[in-house]
């Protein structure tokens, strides 16, 4: 399949593997903000070929994971008024809020439903006039253009009856927050191929500039990743720190341009809370004023205070990269993909979840 086979070639893999071993002189720590990335990495075992040299660190790259609790109490919250109707991704269901999650508040008969875009909503809305819908904007730039682009087709359509729950959150602003931190080394970053699709290669190039750190947009497939370590290995021997780009096949410099101005003309910056990391500047979206009828986080809900995490639960650090779950002492044990505690382990992206899948039969 094109595409596909050709970035799944062994022999090439070895070769690239060779490289990588000759040229790896000194330790160095790579962070991958990606949950897609870290599955690849996971899946294809590639941190098992790569030298001990080479530290391979999963960041704060899973929407899902990084969504604090406060944000799905919310929305279970929401779910509980009278005549509303709740429409999430799937991947949000089972994600703890408080002593419960949207799937159990399901099984209680809560009117929430699973739906695969965020037009969906704008269906189930026209055929539910007497009803709220509220869709769960939960995601990166990756997944913000399409939300915005279903409030515009809603406000053309003149639907007053549908409404949005904004999660969004924005991934260059986190990496500097990770960066200003100073928690964990990071002497590269393998930067996010999805988002990068939309926003480009410019909004990094900050982090080579300000801070001497290399990064390179990878692709997915096992080539992608082996060629974007090498890539920063390159910069990195040779004192040398830029904004690369291995994905060329799907990133362009400027991005996707309509679809950064369908954001732009729904959404507006604002601060945001990141679960693990607290508030960061400029790191949200939020309804521009202009659409702000759509805006359910207007919606009068009682919210009690609740822990970030749950006892013993470290996705806080684990997003950080502070940790990996093998530290967690409910990794594989309270905490598994049937019954978990933290959103790492619920999330198919999540990096407890890919340390349970491929790492823990290794």
């Amino acid at each position: 399949m094109k595409y596909i086979d050709e970035f799944r070639k062994r022999s090439a893999a070895d070769g690239l593997i060779a490289k990588i071993k000759k040229i790896a002189s000194k330790k160095v720590s790579l962070m991958e903000v990606c949950g897609t990335h870290t599955m690849a990495i996971f899946k294809y075992g590639i941190k098992n070929m790569l030298p001990e040299r080479v530290n391979l660190i999963s960041g704060p790259g899973c929407p899902v994971c990084v969504t604090p609790q406060i944000d799905i109490v919310r929305a279970i919250a929401i779910s509980k008024l009278p005549n509303v109707m709740l429409a999430s991704f799937g991947d949000m269901m089972r994600v703890p809020g408080g002593n419960t999650s949207l799937e159990n508040e399901k099984a209680k008969g809560r009117d929430i439903r699973i739906v695969y875009s965020p037009l969906d909503s704008l269906d189930i809305a026209k055929k539910n006039k007497d009803k709220r819908v509220v869709f769960l904007g939960v995601g990166f730039e990756t997944t913000s253009p399409s939300i915005a682009a279903t409030i515009l087709k809603a406000y053309d359509e003149n639907i007053n009856n549908l409404f949005f729950l904004s999660c969004h959150k924005l991934i260059p602003p986190t990496m500097k927050a990770l960066l200003s931190l100073g928690e964990v080394r990071v002497d590269g970053f393998i930067c996010p191929g999805h988002v990068s699709t939309l926003i480009g290669t410019i909004p990094y190039e900050f982090i080579a500039k300000d801070y001497n750190i290399p990064c390179v947009i990878a692709g997915f497939e096992p080539l992608d990743i082996l060629q974007s370590i090498l890539m920063l290995l390159e910069q990195i021997n040779e004192g040398k720190a830029l904004v690369k780009n291995q994905y060329t096949r799907c990133v362009k410099p400027e991005g996707n341009i309509k679809a950064m101005e369908i954001l732009r003309e729904v959404f507006e910056v604002s601060d945001s809370s990141w679960r693990g990391i607290g508030v960061i500047p400029k790191s949200g979206l939020k309804i521009r004023e202009k659409y702000k009828n759509f805006d359910a986080s207007a919606f009068e809900i009682e919210v009690e205070d609740i822990k970030e995490e749950e006892k013993g639960c470290i996705c806080g650090n684990i997003l950080r990269g502070i940790n990996k779950p093998y530290d967690c002492k409910l990794f594989g044990k309270e905490c598994t993909p049937l019954y978990p505690v933290g959103p790492c382990m619920v999330s198919t992206e999540g990096t407890c979840a890919a340390y349970y899948k491929y790492e823990r039969r290794r």
